[in-house]
Parts: C-alpha cells; sequence; structure tokens
C-alpha cells in the first residue's frame, strides 16, 4: 500500500499540467492529503516485521544490468515516509495563495514529495539514485522561479553542490556494482566487500550523501538556498530534502561497508560537532530571520550525524528521530518566517521586525513561533526535545567529549531562538513615523489564512504528539536499526 505514495504524487503532478488553473492547488491538496494519508495508514497498520527491510514492489527493470524495480520498507522508511507526507500537506496550505504560474509551481512541487518517497521505499541501488537525483531539478525550478533574495545564485549553488555530491555517491555505486555484480540493496547488505575497498569508497558515498545532509564544510548550500527558496520550497528542503542525504548516509553506506564505517566514525562524529556548533555561532550573528533558521538546520542535522557515528541503536535511532522532529519543526519554522511575516511585512530584517509590535498584530503567528521555537531549543514536551536527549545518551557511550563540546552549540541553539523570537515578536514599539517601513497592504494581508492554521496546526501537533510520546516512533525505529548489519 505504501508504494502507492509514488504513484499518487506523480500521477497528480502529471494531472496538474493538463487542468484549469482554478484547480490547481485543490488537486495539490489532495495529491498530498492521499499520500499522507497512505503513510499514516501503513505507519500505524502495517503488519510486517518492521525490523526487516521487506519487499512490498519488485519488477525486472533492465535484466541485463541487474536493474529491477524493487521497493521495500521498515521502520526507518515508514517514519521518513511520514514525515514525508506530513510536510508536503503542509507546504501546499502554505502555499495557497500562489498566483504565479500555480499549476507549474505545484507540479515542481509534487516532484520533490514524489522523489521523496521514492528515496526512502527503493531497495535497488540505481533506482534510489535516479529518484535521489529527480529531486534536483524541481528544486531548481522552485527556487529560481519562484524564490526570492538571490535566488539565481540560491538555486544554482544548490544544484551545483546536490551535483557534486551525486557524483560522489555513483562513483560509490560504480564501486558497489563491479565489486558485488548486484544492485539490491537486500542481497548487498550480506555481502562482504573487501577492506580495502570499504576504506576509501565509505567516505565517498557517505560525503556524497552528506552534502545534500548539510555536512561541514560541505553546508554552504542549506542557508543560501532556505532563504532563496519561497516558502514552500523552504519547508521542503528542510523537512524533506537535507533527510535524504542523511538516509542514504545510514541505508547504503553505513550498512553496506560495516568495517569502512568503524574507521570513519570518529572524523564524522567530529564534523558533526563542528557543524553543530559552528552552525549555532553563525546563526547567532545574522539578521535575517530566514538566515537565522537556516544556520538553525545546519545545526540541528549536525545532530543526525553525530547519532549516526556513535554505531549504536540508541544514537543512531535517535539520529532517525531527528530526522523526523527536525523536519516538522524547521518547517514550522520557515512557514512562519517566510509566509506569516515576509508576506505581510515584506522584511525578514530582525531589526525591522523588532519595531512593529507583531504580537499584538498576529498573535496566532507568534504563538506558532513561541511553540517552533520552544521545539527547537529542545524544550521537555516537543519532538526536539526526544531525539536530542536520545542522541547525547548513545553519543555518551561512545564519543563522551563530543557531548561536552555539544553542550556549547546546545546553549548557542538556545541563544539565537530567543534573540530571533524576542526581536521577531516582543521587540520594542517604534513610536517615530517612518522609522519602519510596513507593507502598503498590510492591513489587507494581517489575518492569518484559515489554511495557514491548518498547516501549523498540523505541524504542531506532531511536533507534540512525538515529544509527549517518542515510544510511538522509536518503537518502530528500533528494531530496524538493531537488524542493521553495522551492529553486527
Amino acid at each position: 500500500m505504501i508504494a502507492w505514495t509514488i504513484y499518487i504524487t506523480f500521477a497528480g503532478a502529471v494531472v496538474l499540467l493538463f487542468m484549469p488553473r482554478l484547480l490547481g492547488r485543490w488537486i495539490a491538496l489532495m495529491t498530498t492529503v492521499a499520500g499522507f494519508g497512505i503513510s499514516l495508514a501503513a505507519f500505524f497498520f502495517n503488519n510486517v516485521d518492521l525490523a526487516i527491510f521487506k519487499t512490498i514492489v519488485r519488477v525486472p527493470w533492465v535484466p541485463m544490468l541487474g536493474m529491477e524495480y524493487h521497493l521495500a520498507v521498515d521502520g526507518i522508511s515508514l517514519t521518513l515516509a511520514l514525515v514525508t507526507g506530513l510536510t508536503a500537506v503542509s507546504a501546499v496550505l502554505f502555499s495557497w495563495d500562489v498566483e504565479h504560474r500555480q499549476n507549474e509551481f505545484f507540479f515542481w512541487l509534487l516532484l520533490v514529495v514524489g522523489g521523496s518517497y521514492g528515496v526512502f521505499l527503493s531497495a535497488d541501488l540505481f533506482l534510489l539514485f535516479l529518484f535521489y537525483e529527480l529531486v534536483i531539478v524541481p528544486k531548481y525550478f522552485l527556487i529560481a522561479i519562484w524564490g526570492s533574495t538571490n535566488k539565481e545564485y540560491g538555486a544554482m549553488k544548490l544544484t551545483l553542490y546536490s551535483f557534486f555530491g551525486g557524483a560522489l555517491v555513483f562513483i560509490g555505486i560504480l564501486a558497489i556494482y563491479v565489486t558485488a555484480g548486484s544492485l539490491d540493496l537486500q542481497q548487498l547488505a550480506q555481502f562482504q566487500f573487501p577492506p580495502q575497498l570499504q576504506s576509501w569508497a565509505f567516505p565517498v558515498l557517505f560525503i556524497g550523501f552528506g552534502v545534500l545532509a548539510g555536512i561541514w564544510p560541505l553546508h554552504t548550500w542549506a542557508p543560501t538556498g532556505h532563504v532563496a527558496a519561497p516558502t514552500a520550497g523552504s519547508m521542503l528542503l528542510a523537512g524533506i530534502v537535507m533527510k535524504l542525504g542523511a538516509y542514504g548516509g545510514l541505508r547504503v553506506a553505513m550498512n553496506l561497508f560495516p568495517q569502512g564505517f568503524q574507521m570513519w566514525s570518529k572524523w564524522i562524529a567530529v564534523l558533526a560537532v563542528i557543524g553543530i556548533v559552528y552552525a549555532a555561532a553563525a546563526a547567532l550573528r545574522q539578521r535575517d530571520l530566514k538566515f537565522v533558521i537556516g544556520y538553525s538546520s545546519v545545526s540541528h542535522m549536525g545532530f543526525v550525524l553525530l547519532g549516526l557515528a556513535t554505531a549504536n541503536a540508541l544514537g543512531v535511532s535517535g539520529a532517525v528521530l531527528q530526522m523526523f522532529s527536525h523536519g516538522v519543526i524547521a518547517a514550522l519554522l520557515f512557514a512562519v518566517a517566510g509566509r506569516m511575516l515576509y508576506r505581510r511585512t515584506h522584511t525578514r530584517e530582525l531589526d525591522a521586525l523588532s519595531g512593529m509590535n507583531l504580537s499584538r498584530a498576529l498573535p496566532f503567528a507568534a504563538f506558532t513561533f513561541v511553540i517552533a521555537s520552544a521545539a527547537s531549543m529542545g524544550i521537555p514536551g516537543f519532538s526536539g526535545f526526544a531525539a536530542e536527549i536520545t542522541i547525547l545518551i548513545g553519543a555518551w557511550k561512545t564519543f563522551p567529549m563530543a557531548v561536552w563540546i555539544t553542550g556549547v552549540g546546545m546553549v548557542l541553539v538556545a541563544a539565537f531562538t530567543l534573540r530571533a523570537l524576542k526581536k521577531s515578536f516582543f521587540g520594542e514599539v517604534l513610536i517615530q513615523q517612518g522609522r519602519v517601513q510596513v507593507d502598503s497592504d498590510w492591513n489587507e494581508q494581517q489575518e492569518i489564512s484559515v489554511a495557514e492554521k491548518w498547516g501549523a496546526g498540523l505541524l504542531m501537533f506532531a511536533t507534540l504528539a512525538v515529544g509527549l510520546d517518542p515510544k510511538l516512533l522509536l518503537d518502530r525505529i528500533m528494531p530496524a536499526v538493531e537488524a542493521m548489519r553495522f551492529l553486527k
């Protein structure tokens, strides 16, 4: 059943090209709701053993090269398919008022979503790579056409970095195919690759995937891309696309090359900790709210990489939980900054926003940003706390020094989040006339729309539900992690 998330999403994208403009947003919404509904049903009512990467579809594709249309699912795939559907629905709701080339906008958006579903469900290495690369093209058009600040530069930088990472991944896949003669991830997980191959192929593959996960120092595309992207583009980039890289590093590089992973895991931890602290410090210096959230995403993805580097079930499970949590929280933060604020004030400058008394003018936006900020800082009761504490406990077993250094990053996260919250909504009101430039049609745009409230409510409910009951996800994630080869 979960395979239908791919088919319905791509079908919805094709239908959009032939439908009247007035129906575009409704088709996009119905398509994403259908995908989310299927992923939700599969998550809660799937009867398969979630510890096994179990085949759900297998059809010959290019038999001469051993390529198959092969989909499989386990607890990790189900969790990431769920956050994909959740973020996609919210992204459509926050794009409800898109007027410029509306059908085309939602066409590219659905291609990103469909490609992401494909990556998380692929059990054939070439099929996974095909879906992985498919996501790059729509990302470029979403930013280059509907973006804002330096949109051409942001779109091209993101695309070039993505293709660079993709080239490294392709080299790794070629090495795997030449050595093992197979592209089947289930078979490859049992194949014993030579240690000499693993020693160089693992870092090539992991760094290739890590580019999209925002690994330091190849992270610079992320803040630029987030700022340039339209609101839905930022939500998809942070909520889904950055998870593709982390998932690829886990499913392919770590699981197929366990010895290579053991050789390089300390260096992954070092890069992760540098990313957490550096990006948090950079966020503290930003004046553009979207840049703050962009660097925040890099910092929080550092926790994912640290969890993966721990090489124990708790740390890696925490990393997958953080993928879900950060997807929801980052999407919510970008929704507030890009849609609720920027579309009404036409500025994201913190100094300008601080004089607008927005906590009274936009109370729902202020409430949403407070919730998102609390979740981002890791306040107990939200998914961010559950994910980060799981990672840190796992990291303490393997890299105790990394936990101490990461504590500095967590303090910086709290500092820049509180700074952004205060300046955005609770700054001192400027009395002088003309001191702050407010959008000329402020009065017509002031009310938060029903679509925005539904989109924000969906994401807030998700972070609260997982924060209050993290076992809901961990009971499905942990069996799949414990079955992976690098833990044995």
